[in-house]
């Protein structure tokens, strides 16, 4: 099971960044071989999947800023860090921590608004589990 989860771990991280991933597969799949840690599987996709969206917008945070050009960008700089709970969803999720970085918004925010969004989406997948 450790082996597992090292891989949901992973699956989670690389899920968050702009590389190609996709953590609901692995969480669920998880889930079917061991439905009685779930709890388990949910903290450590979330974490993984904070913390690779946080990876994101480290890499933007120490680039000088200038003139956004996206779109995704400039609602960031509009709505700031709340608007983070958004970064589970794909392609524009991803862009979403890369602007907050870019702009600099309070880390301590950003944590906190992108682990809600993971959380809830999870949730809502081991709902989903669970009913299925």
């Amino acid at each position: 099971m450790i082996w597992s989860l090292v891989l949901l771990a992973t699956s989670g991280f690389v899920s968050a960044t702009i590389l190609p991933g996709n953590s609901e597969v692995a969480f669920l799949l998880f889930l079917n071989y061991y439905p009685d840690n779930w709890l388990v599987a949910l903290s450590i996709v979330s974490i993984a999947n904070t913390l690779g969206s946080m990876t994101s917008y480290l890499l933007t945070y120490f680039i000088p800023s200038k003139q956004p050009s996206s779109k995704s960008m400039l609602y960031v700089k509009r709505y700031g860090s709340p608007l983070l709970f958004f970064s589970f969803l794909p392609i524009v999720g991803d862009a979403l921590p890369l602007a907050a970085g870019w702009f600099k918004l309070p880390v301590s925010r950003c944590i906190f608004f992108i682990a809600l969004g993971k959380i809830v989406r999870y949730c809502f997948i081991l709902a989903g589990f669970m009913i299925y």
